[in-house]
């Protein structure tokens, strides 16, 4: 490991994080509001720390190794979610209070203890649909855009941020036009989904607010009712819409738009996999709602909040609280598998869940059949059996993690449905859960929140990334 260079880069990276509040100070100059000062004071702090660290270890320019990505991956994003939480906590919240907040935006997890949302300042309000804006594709990735410029390589970083499918994946030969096309397409769905908002009826401010929320499958609004404050059918289709196209493989747009390829949509399996668990889930809460004789949920309610919960977004156009039960653990098993791999969205991925299935399909058949020989294909690639084992054993320390994660929860008091869909939220970078949970995360004690946190990280990192840092052998030279 090269200390010097880590720290060199950490500093660069929190100055150009230190960026973030120039906007919010633009919005409170627009609309005089009170939290001008916090904005102010929180850059002067952030930049003035950044740029000490980065007098200090000016000048190395060494590669840096896999295990420095690792570690920087890791810990900008604590580091990260700590300065993001300044604003909020000079706003008058706890620390604890604040750290969820900005963990929860940067990670686009879109949990939330703030409940009187429509009298915050507009600035303090723009502020967090901005964090999950930056989180949504990582700030890492766009960092790396710039680092050839600085003279800092960003191999390996990219290859930590960006596990899965789009490790192996470079949709251009540089990695710096690789993150330059990933953005120009995060961007442009960003300006259409504002734009459609605004025609839609929003305000303007609404409209870029929540369109930073909606690419970025977040969640975070400027209203306490969400996007059933708008109560408008237009608004709900437009956002539906957005969120399935964040939920799908961004390399799938890359192809689409930069080569002029739009049948690789169709021709995706991963992208019918996900499409089918979405139609799944939909039918089946019509079903149950049917069963269940629950005559005041619409199918319109029903299809927005199976699109916002399996595509981790975490959205809502009403109170689903007195929904039956099971409509909300059916909801948060589609949230468990989650979006496309290469995606902006949480869970599982859709591509492991994939595997998966098919590799315990082969080995079924491998019983029937002892003496057979099967091959793991997904459409016409094959899979090869280390690639299965490792997907497999991404998912136990999946789900032991959860469960270790859980009982942590279920220690500080809360029952064992908030517990278990807090965990679920906050692992698949979901947000909402049910139970006491189900509203804001305000009753969870700052014991219980800093667990949340933690699994909010983990999520966001896909496991590994992190995990690994726990590992002694990693620290050995």
């Amino acid at each position: 490991m090269n200390p010097k260079a880590i720290i060199s880069l950490f500093s660069i990276l929190v100055m150009f994080f230190s960026a973030s509040f120039v906007l919010p100070i633009a919005v409170s100059l627009i609309f005089k509001d009170s939290a001008l000062m916090i904005f102010v004071s929180t850059f002067c702090l952030v930049f003035g720390l950044g740029l000490m660290g980065w007098l200090f270890s000016r000048g190395d320019n060494d590669e840096l190794g896999q295990k420095d990505g690792f570690i920087i991956i890791t810990f900008f994003w604590l580091i990260l979610a700590i300065a993001g939480s300044i604003p909020f906590a000079l706003s008058g919240m706890p620390f604890v209070d604040a750290f969820f907040e900005s963990m929860s935006g940067i990670t686009t997890t879109g949990a939330t203890v703030i409940s009187g949302l429509d009298s915050m300042p507009q600035s303090l309000l723009f502020y967090r649909q901005l964090l999950q804006w930056m989180g949504g594709m990582g700030l890492i990735v766009l960092a790396i855009a710039v680092m050839p410029l600085l003279g800092i390589g960003g191999g390996q970083l990219y290859k930590a941020e960006i596990p899965g499918a789009m490790n192996d994946q470079k949709l251009t030969p540089r990695i710096k036009e690789t993150a330059q096309a990933l953005w120009a397409i995060y961007l442009g769905l960003t300006i259409v989904c504002a734009f459609l908002y605004y025609i839609g009826g929003m305000s303007g401010f609404d409209a870029i607010s929540h369109s930073l929320s909606t690419v970025s499958i977040g969640g975070f609004s400027t209203h306490d009712q969400s996007i059933g404050y708008f109560n408008s059918g237009f608004i709900e289709f437009v956002c539906i819409v957005f969120m399935v196209l964040s939920a799908l493989s961004f390399t799938l747009h890359y192809f689409a738009i930069y080569m002029r390829k739009p049948l690789k949509y169709l021709a995706d399996p991963e992208l019918r996999f996900f499409i089918s668990i979405l139609t799944i889930i939909f039918l089946l809460s019509v079903c149950i709602s049917l069963f269940s004789k629950s005559g005041d949920i619409s199918i319109r309610e029903l299809l927005f909040h199976s699109v916002s919960i399996v595509t981790t977004t975490g959205f809502s156009i009403g109170d689903s609280g007195d929904w039956p039960i099971s409509i909300g653990f059916l909801f948060l098993l589609g949230a468990f598998i989650g979006a496309c791999s290469g995606s902006v969205g949480g869970g599982i991925k859709s591509w492991r869940v994939l595997i998966m299935i098919n590799y315990a399909y082969i080995n079924l058949m491998k019983l029937v059949h002892p003496n057979g020989v099967f091959s793991l294909k997904i459409g016409s690639k094959t899979v090869e059996e280390d690639v299965a084992s490792s997907v497999w054993g991404f998912f136990s320390i999946y789900v032991i993690s959860f469960v270790i994660l859980l009982l942590a929860l279920l220690v500080t008091g809360l029952d064992f449905e908030s517990a278990f869909s807090a965990i679920g939220a906050c692992l698949n970078n979901l947000g909402p859960g049910l139970g006491d949970v189900s509203q804001t995360y305000e009753s969870v004690t700052p014991f219980g929140k800093a667990i949340l946190a933690f699994a909010m990280i983990l999520g966001r990192l896909e496991i590994f990334t992190l995990l690994v840092l726990f590992m002694p052998i990693f620290w050995d030279k």
